[in-house]
């Protein structure tokens, strides 16, 4: 009786051992984390501090808030996600009913610090998750999701038709490369094809790559692995075309059909004025687009001047234009003058004529034939005044008709030159 009584105690005692087996607070207590251990949440987690602990990284674009070209800085949405090797938090999943993962709290486990290096500022975009992942093999897994503003240099020598790229460098700062390794956990078109399907935003720019890539960096004499992730993003360029660049090209059209308004009047000369203060109001909005800092002009400034200043000329073209037809009407003012004053002193009134040729030569046939001749020449000679041609209106009209086929050579070469740059 006793031995029956002893047999079912210690059947019941292995179940109960077996059934706490089967808890994660039984794997916790395994694994020693149920306790503020320093050897567990501060030190890497090897046996031996010579074996460097891996760690394996993907990072996600979700996606793009903010680019400051003034600032040469980019403001995204990113996930990092996180996984090491930790030799201490490995067990059997058979000692456990079958147990291969479970989730504690980030502050039981030692978590490599890993830094942005073109880092301006980081903030949670969400709540910061509190928990990582433990797998049996003995690998911890965490991911984060951050809103990161970040230095980029930018090349706007084609804007608005650009492409940035833009790194975002992971990094120890305090681990050498003997200590930590930093590995790509996917490659660039998982993390592309990834990124393009979580994309949250459909804003001015569009992302088109992520590539990875390793390096090294040399710190006091230690060298630091790193990990280079190259964010190549694209400008969607419609908003500009509408709001500037056909704005302008609209208004070099103008100017080249102001060549067609008659120049005797006035309103030529203000019309081109008109359209040169419309481009400079356009090129005060081009400032505020683009940075004072930049390394070479973007080809926006260039069309922008360049029409500027073949609009300038066209206007110092119609000033001095007008100046010859005005030189040329005053000449003909006072050649109109002389002819009417030689046309009096030369065609007297029939009358008198009539009374002079009747007193010198009363009623004679004689007579009146030479007063027929003489009435004759005199407007045969203002004939002759009139079709003199009038030289300053004449060079007038041969200059705006040369600088008219000059300046449309002039704007057609100079457009598909531009286009070709942009676009090439």
């Amino acid at each position: 009786m006793d031995l029956r009584w002893l047999i079912f105690y210690l059947v019941s005692v292995g179940c109960v051992s077996a059934a706490e087996n089967c808890s994660y607070k039984a794997l916790i207590e395994y694994l020693g984390l149920d306790n503020s251990d320093v050897l567990m949440t501060s030190l890497r987690p090897v046996h031996n501090w010579t074996t460097p602990t891996t760690v394996l990284m993907n990072l996600l674009v979700t996606s793009i808030t903010e680019v400051d070209e003034k600032a040469q800085s980019i403001s995204t949405q990113i996930t990092i996600i996180i996984g090491w090797f930790s030799e201490f938090t490995r067990w059997n999943p058979n000692d456990f009913c079958g147990i291969n993962m479970s989730s504690i709290k980030k502050e039981m486990v030692w978590i490599p610090d890993i830094n942005i290096i073109e880092s301006i500022k980081t903030e949670f975009a969400t709540i910061e998750n509190q928990h990582v992942k433990l797998f049996n093999a003995g690998i911890i897994l965490t991911s984060n999701t951050f809103a990161l503003t970040s230095a980029c240099k930018m090349d706007l020598h084609q804007f608005p038709f650009d492409a940035q790229s833009c790194t975002i460098t992971l990094q120890s700062p305090i681990h050498t490369s003997n200590e930590l390794l930093i590995y790509p956990f996917s490659d660039s078109s998982f993390l592309t094809l990834s990124s393009k399907k979580a994309f949250q935003t459909q804003g001015e720019w569009e992302l088109l790559t992520i590539n990875i890539s390793k390096g090294q960096a040399d710190t006091i004499g230690y060298i630091q692995d790193q990990l280079i992730y190259t964010i190549t993003i694209r400008r969607r360029p419609l908003l500009y075309v509408i709001i500037f660049l056909m704005p302008v090209f609209y208004f070099l059209v103008l100017d080249v059909a102001s060549f067609f308004i008659d120049s005797s009047g006035g309103e030529k000369l203000g019309f081109k004025v008109t359209l040169l203060l419309s481009i400079s109001v356009l090129l005060l909005l081009l400032k505020d687009m683009l940075p004072s800092t930049a390394s070479s002009i973007p080809l926006i400034g260039i069309y922008c001047v360049v029409i500027f200043a073949v609009m300038g000329i066209s206007v110092l073209e119609t000033i001095f234009v007008n100046f010859l037809m005005a030189k040329g009407n005053q000449t003909f003012s006072v050649e109109a003058m002389e002819s009417t004053s030689a046309l009096s002193d030369t065609v007297k009134d029939p009358s008198d004529s009539v009374a002079d040729s009747t007193e010198e030569h009363p009623y004679t046939p004689e007579a009146i034939l030479k007063q027929i001749l003489v009435e004759f020449q005199a407007v045969a000679h203002q004939n002759q005044k009139k079709k003199k041609p009038l030289s300053w209106t004449r060079v007038a009209k041969i200059i705006d008709v040369i600088f008219f086929f000059l300046y449309l050579i002039t704007v057609i070469a100079f457009l598909i030159s531009l286009f070709i740059s942009w676009f090439a």
